[in-house]
């Protein structure tokens, strides 16, 4: 007999608010893991709706030229254009009318929807909690935001933080650590890690690095982010001048756009390790497996973090993974069958780490053993358990 409280999602529509979400294409890449996870979600739900505003450039920026609404089986995404010009980062916006424009879409295509799941606090977790007031619909907001980030919106007491957070029927953070912080606001809170996709799983790595036209008698150490200071990539440079100091056949390649690509190249050039450490640019979705494949280490040197997907996804492949002790990696990589954790800013702790694991024999069937609880497939069972509580 079907317990009472049991509420079916098949015949019902998910609205999903985020700031980005990729193209048809994906010629346009941002917030993959949203759409990763609606991949799953999908199957949960008659419908998903999914709305994610684009900057208005007058066909300028490359978003705006690229994003164009589409359908992909049961699910739909609108990208409205708006306006958003702050003077400072909440402290003062000049124009923003994201709301007005998520609910104009709304009415325009004449949506319905029973349950909202925003993407990030600002600006969908508050708009949703506006939507919940205006259409009377449940809202569940995931908080991304990297540790920095996400201690600065506690400290803020804005009221549109507050708003959003203590507005949503339920607030799932991708960390543990940060839970008690936010049962302040809101007593809904689950702590619902990311996920990696079915793209990444194993693939013999001689295999993966004849496709990349990689060679095969060296170690290979990846990585992946945005050139940007939080990544931690001038740590993780450093480094490399450290460990090709100590042992030959080692290259490191450094994936990723951003604007301390010069600052980086700049760097790798002055330690004399053109050939050792190279910068890859973006990284196509399509190429990314092959990479994870055919790396014999990822490392990721972030200053701070909120839960990275890129390490769900080198785990899914057997990979073990080095990184900093920060946001919820330490949540993860709890056994060193799994990787190796190094303080933040540390090149030489993380050298010493490097040059450990990459002499050590890795468990690969224990790695994709424990990866199997990531994948978003038990991820997105997690989420749709919440949505269940907050229909019933």
């Amino acid at each position: 007999m079907q317990d009472s409280s049991f509420v079916s999602l098949k015949g019902k529509t998910l609205l999903i608010l985020t700031p980005s979400y990729p193209n048809k294409d994906e010629s346009f890449i941002a917030e993959t893991f949203v759409k990763n996870q609606v991949a799953e979600l999908k199957h949960h739900f008659k419908k998903v709706i999914v709305i994610a505003p684009v900057y208005l450039s007058f066909g300028y920026l490359k978003k705006d030229k690229l994003c164009k609404d589409y359908t992909h089986d049961n699910v739909r995404v609108y990208y409205p254009r708006c306006i958003y010009i702050p003077i400072f980062w909440l402290s003062k916006i000049l124009i923003d009318n994201r709301l007005q424009v998520v609910e104009r879409c709304i009415e325009k295509h004449r949506l319905n929807f029973d349950i909202i799941h925003a993407h990030f606090t600002w600006p969908s977790g508050y708009i949703g909690a506006k939507l919940k007031e205006k259409y009377k619909k449940p809202v569940v907001t995931t908080i991304h935001e990297n540790g920095d980030w996400f201690d600065q919106e506690v400290g803020m007491d804005h009221p549109f933080i507050n708003a959003a957070w203590s507005g949503a029927d339920a607030l799932i953070r991708v960390n543990k650590k940060d839970v008690p912080a936010l049962k302040r606001f809101n007593e809904q809170v689950y702590c619902i890690p990311n996920g990696f996709s079915p793209d990444f799983h194993p693939i013999d790595t001689v295999v993966a690095r004849e496709r990349l036209g990689l060679p095969g008698d060296v170690k290979i150490v990846f990585t992946l982010g945005g050139l940007i200071k939080r990544k931690g990539f001038n740590y993780l440079i450093d480094t490399m001048e450290q460990v090709c100091s100590q042992r030959g056949g080692v290259i490191c390649f450094i994936g990723g756009a951003g604007p301390e690509k010069g600052s980086l190249q700049g760097q790798i050039d002055r330690l004399g390790l053109i050939g050792k450490v190279r910068l890859l640019g973006s990284v196509p979705s399509d190429i990314l497996p092959l990479w994870m494949n055919a790396c014999n280490l990822f490392v990721l040197p972030s200053l701070n973090e909120g839960n990275p997907t890129v390490m769900f996804e080198a785990l899914g492949c057997g990979k073990p993974f080095v990184g900093t002790k920060v946001g919820g990696v330490p949540e993860i990589i709890n056994s060193d069958q799994y990787g190796l954790l190094v303080e933040p800013a540390d090149s030489k702790d993380l050298a010493e780490k490097i040059l450990v694991a990459l002499d050590r024999e890795w468990d690969r069937e224990a790695i994709l053993r424990y990866a199997k609880r990531y994948t978003w497939e038990n991820v997105a069972r997690e989420i749709v358990g919440v949505y269940e509580r907050v229909l019933k």
